[in-house]
């Protein structure tokens, strides 16, 4: 049996009164693109700061391709590469001379060609020669997803790595880690954005409380919720009806959930018969956010057993 890529054994954290991780088992598997979801307070950060060596628990173990976070920390970190939320930089050095530095970190010399792999792939080439505090926010976040990545670490966390940033990062950084991922790195993806969740991961762990409630396969996380999705835009009213299908309502935008194909038919004609005109329509499967949503709802104090895939 290989050795997992991250496993999380029986992991408390509590700060005071405050319990952010709850006797928390999860074992990642070498080569998974893994979701790790949750809302705001959910621990996620923290079980990455543990993760990372950044943080200690107060009981339970955590390895990083087989090595202690505590007792073997310089091994465990020299197989793991994080890239934080917060925008953290050295405003004195180019974006070449930071990503040297952290080479340097890590006892690499001559790491040129690396460094400019990493940097085409996340279109930095053009600032190589910048200076750290001349870059915008997103081009700060790419320099620190190959921070990350100049030692070729086989586990990779990102943590909200596309917060704030444009439509053209998230492609490309999307790519690179799909390639580096095929290539046998692990990915550990947290997100707000669940759509590349969806697109990305292959197995997902969602989290409330510090404890899991829920780890599966991202298709059979789909598979719970039968039925389809609606967008309309209408103009005029929603039939009373339909109010308890709502799951979102904007202005002029309204996103009903329902149970089977054939009742999208009586929904278009209660509009009708309520006097409001369906302007547009779209139909399609629940996504990720819909299955979400339901979990965070139905979660209850049990933890669910975590294993391997």
């Amino acid at each position: 049996m290989s050795t997992a890529a991250i496993d999380v054994r029986a992991l408390t954290k509590r700060y005071a009164s405050l319990t952010a991780i709850d006797a928390l088992d999860l074992t990642i598997g070498q080569g998974e693109f893994f979701g790790l979801l949750g809302p705001n307070g959910a621990g996620k950060t923290t079980l990455i700061s543990i993760i990372a060596g950044l943080a200690r628990a107060t009981s339970g173990r955590v390895r990083v391709m087989g090595h202690d976070v505590v007792e073997q920390f310089r091994a465990a970190r020299r197989n793991l590469g994080v890239v934080p939320q917060e925008l953290v930089f050295d405003p004195f050095f180019t974006v070449r001379e930071t990503l040297r530095i952290q080479s340097g970190y890590f006892g690499l010399r001559n790491n040129d060609d690396w460094i400019d792999e990493v940097m085409l792939n996340l279109d930095l080439t053009g600032k190589a020669d910048t200076n750290m505090r001349a870059l915008s926010g997103g081009m700060k976040r790419r320099v620190l997803v190959a921070q990350a990545l100049v030692h070729r670490p086989p586990v990779i966390v990102l943590d909200e790595p596309t917060a704030g940033v444009d439509v053209e990062l998230r492609k490309g950084l999307w790519q690179f880690m799909a390639r580096l991922n095929r290539d046998g790195h692990t990915i550990v993806l947290t997100t707000h954005y669940l759509e590349e969740a969806q697109q990305m991961c292959g197995r997902i762990a969602m989290l409330k409380g510090g404890r899991i409630v829920a780890l599966e396969a991202t298709r059979d996380l789909l598979g719970r919720i039968a039925g389809v999705q609606v967008v309309m835009r209408l103009r005029g009213g929603l039939p009373p009806a339909l109010a308890q299908r709502v799951v979102e309502e904007k202005p002029g935008r309204i996103v009903l959930r329902l149970s089977h194909p054939r009742e999208v038919g009586a929904a278009l004609q209660a509009c009708r018969d309520f006097g409001s005109d369906v302007e547009e329509l779209e139909v399609g499967p629940a996504d990720l956010e819909d299955v979400f949503v339901q979990v965070m709802a139905d979660a209850t104090d049990a933890p669910v057993g975590a294993v391997a895939a």
